[in-house]
């Protein structure tokens, strides 16, 4: 029989060719923008029609460190990821467990659960708005339930828990997907036999079910870890920053999350060159963040 010595080169040209469009299309969003927006954050340009866009070093990277309302923003953003991923992954787990159990109409759950995920940002914080501001306060009124005549989102102290709490309903259904498909790989005769031994459901949770699906919480705190230092489209509809607050004797967006601090830079102040390296500090921020915590969670995976 003849050898077919040009397949595997014919074959290479034919992937090659299969990938070009999405290639070429990677290339013109992601890294060309990139390396364009890493140029103009060195420079002083500031979005309108200049004649010369100048180069000024490290002038933008300079006044970010002392910009306040910068290091306040990192700082909400901080406790917002925090809260929000410990939440989000509380519930899912919650949810997974639920939803895999001998429950009826599980599969109908399950998709009531994932549905809010269907739903745009911006959308669902303008839903929520309205819930918070009309329909929580109503009915608190009704109740007689003091703490909540006024609305979440009207309090800098209430706000960033009310964002939290959207967040989570909108989220938490897609991360218990990554958790039931962990659950359901998990051998039954392990549970079983542990059952047997007289086991109760918190004991199976956490002595087999927890250890089996570790891989399932890496995946999904890294997902929930990035979608909440990103957060942007809930933030802008829901409470746009506000309300105001105070930060170093000084008045501030009590919800201005990072995101939303640097749209607010490049196009409300028209300063494109220093919200752009506000952007390359984020971007290395959450590359550093996301990479301990991989790498963290990997180890706990060998530990357990």
């Amino acid at each position: 029989m003849k050898k077919h010595t040009h397949s595997k080169p014919k074959h290479l040209m034919t992937d090659i060719l299969f990938l070009l469009p999405s290639l070429i299309a990677f290339v013109m969003v992601i890294v060309i923008p990139f390396f364009m927006g890493l140029y103009f954050s060195f420079t002083d340009w500031n979005g309108a029609l200049q004649k010369e866009i100048h180069f000024i070093g490290l002038d933008n990277f300079k006044s970010i460190v002392k910009d306040i309302r910068f290091l306040h923003s990192s700082l909400v953003t901080g406790v917002f990821t925090v809260l929000n991923v410990f939440v989000i992954n509380l519930v899912a787990l919650g949810l997974s467990l639920l939803v895999t159990s001998d429950l009826k109409l599980k599969n109908f759950y399950r998709s009531g659960f994932f549905t809010p995920n269907l739903i745009g940002g911006i959308v669902l914080g303008y839903l929520w708005q309205f819930i918070f501001n009309y329909s929580v306060t109503g009915a608190a009124h009704v109740l007689g339930i003091k703490a909540l005549y006024s609305s979440m989102l009207g309090d800098d102290k209430t706000a960033l828990l009310a964002i939290v709490i959207v967040t989570t309903w909108q989220y938490a259904g897609y991360i218990m997907m990554i958790y039931v498909a962990a659950i359901q790989n998990v051998p039954e005769s392990l549970l079983e036999a542990a059952q047997i031994d007289g086991a109760g459901f918190i004991q199976r949770t956490k002595a087999i079910l927890i250890p089996l699906v570790a891989p399932a919480f890496t995946v999904s705190t890294f997902l929930t870890l990035v979608n909440s230092f990103k957060q942007f489209d809930v933030n802008v509809s829901l409470t746009n920053g506000g309300p105001s607050g105070i930060f170093m004797n000084k008045i501030m967006l009590s919800t201005e999350f990072l995101a939303l601090n640097i749209y607010n830079t490049a196009f409300v102040q028209n300063k494109m060159g220093q919200g752009q390296a506000k952007a390359v500090l984020f971007f290395l921020v959450l590359v550093i963040f996301s990479l301990l915590q991989v790498y963290y969670n990997k180890k706990k995976e060998v530990e357990m």
